[in-house]
């Protein structure tokens, strides 16, 4: 194993024990002291919380380094299927780190957060994510992909604000809600033309044809796996986001003909 790939293996397994630190330790210490109604929260919820706390710190970190790659990554630009990928296997080895620590709290608190859309999710990433650290394929790809976790701030957000009582007609949650379906719908339904032209691109090219078999089914099953999920959870939030909005128009309504009533 050369020098580098042994600093990614360092970088993958200190990401994962520090999602599990943050997890374990800092988001319990923090979260009442932040929030005083995270104490009133069933044993459950608190795990739940503590996860999305965890999520939404790895969003952050790893969503503004996968923007700085795309921005300035010059080399993966250029040459998508095999550019230096140095930058992305950095960013790689943290997001691998943290989706095997997520798997693990999943599996082991499976009443409070399991769900078998992020293990099939977390497994479709980290099978694609395997070949980018392994061989160093693929890495505008790869990179491509974690824009989709700017998403994820407000997905929690919405979460956090619906255990702690406020009401979806309440501005904060309307707010919240209208970030949450223009950026998911940005990061992870807009940009699919984009995603898929460039790999059409890139198709029969004697780049893409030095990507191994098994290579190329990873990064399109993953790629077509991990976009259904998201324009099934595009489906629901629109849903939802529709659904909060209707509601307020109807308080505000209702509020507006008391007033004339009294």
């Amino acid at each position: 194993m050369d020098l580098f790939s042994q600093l990614i293996l360092v970088i993958l397994v200190t990401s994962f024990l520090s999602f599990q630190w943050l997890f374990h330790r800092v988001s319990p210490w923090v979260s009442p002291r932040a929030s005083p109604g995270f104490l009133r929260l069933a044993d459950q919820q608190k795990v739940e919380w503590n996860s999305r706390t965890v999520s939404t710190l790895h969003a952050l970190v790893v969503g503004f380094f996968c923007l700085y790659i795309l921005l300035f990554d010059d080399a993966v630009n250029e040459d998508p299927v095999w550019g230096d990928p140095t930058l992305v296997k950095i960013n790689v080895g943290m997001t691998t780190g943290y989706l095997i620590s997520d798997l693990l709290l999943i599996f082991y608190y499976w009443k409070a957060i399991g769900d078998k859309f992020f293990v099939v999710h977390h497994l479709a990433a980290l099978y694609a994510y395997y070949y980018v650290l392994r061989q160093g394929m693929l890495p505008y790809f790869a990179n491509f992909r974690l824009l989709a976790e700017f998403s994820t701030p407000c997905v929690n957000q919405r979460w956090f604000f619906e255990v702690l009582g406020y009401p979806k007609s309440s501005k904060p949650n309307i707010a919240n809600g209208m970030a949450m379906a223009l950026v998911f719908f940005l990061v992870r339904i807009a940009v699919m033309p984009l995603y898929y032209s460039r790999m059409w691109s890139v198709y029969g090219t004697e780049a893409f044809y030095r990507v191994p078999p098994e290579g190329r089914a990873a990064w399109i099953i993953s790629s077509v796996s991990l976009d259904v999920m998201n324009v099934m959870w595009m489906h629901k939030i629109a849903r939802g986001c529709y659904k909060v909005m209707c509601s307020a128009r109807r308080h505000k309504v209702e509020t507006r003909d008391n007033g004339k009533t009294d």
